[in-house]
């Protein structure tokens, strides 16, 4: 959305409105993660996590599977920690997990995104 004060109804929010706030885009080999802010009506900020994955059909046409993640202010607390603590467990137990991706894997601020992918 190119109009940040411009409200679109949405089915994350139950038919009701957002507004798009800031994006951060994480490429991460065949994975792409979007980490949207975005502001009810009301004016509470919540966070998407969304995770895309360009997939194949039988036909051969692409699409994108995509796995989103609602989180609320009152949740970023106890998500984080639980985050960080699962975290650390796996880089303890396999220390060579952190660092399977591509160098050229990119992170990325956008104040948009390509809405076929994201």
């Amino acid at each position: 959305m190119t109009d940040p004060e411009k409200f679109e109804r949405t089915e994350e929010t139950g038919g009701g409105f957002s507004q798009d706030v800031r994006s951060k885009v994480i490429r991460a080999g065949k994975r792409t993660y979007f980490f949207d802010v975005k502001r009810t009506r009301n004016g509470e900020m919540y966070i998407i996590i969304t995770e895309s994955k360009k997939r194949m059909e039988n036909d051969g046409n692409f699409f994108y599977e995509k796995h989103k993640i609602f989180l609320y202010p009152e949740d970023f607390d106890n998500f984080t920690s639980a985050l960080e603590e699962s975290s650390a467990f796996i880089r303890e137990q396999q220390p060579e997990a952190g660092h399977r991706h591509d160098i050229n894997d990119r992170v990325e601020f956008t104040p948009g995104y390509d809405e076929d992918e994201g």
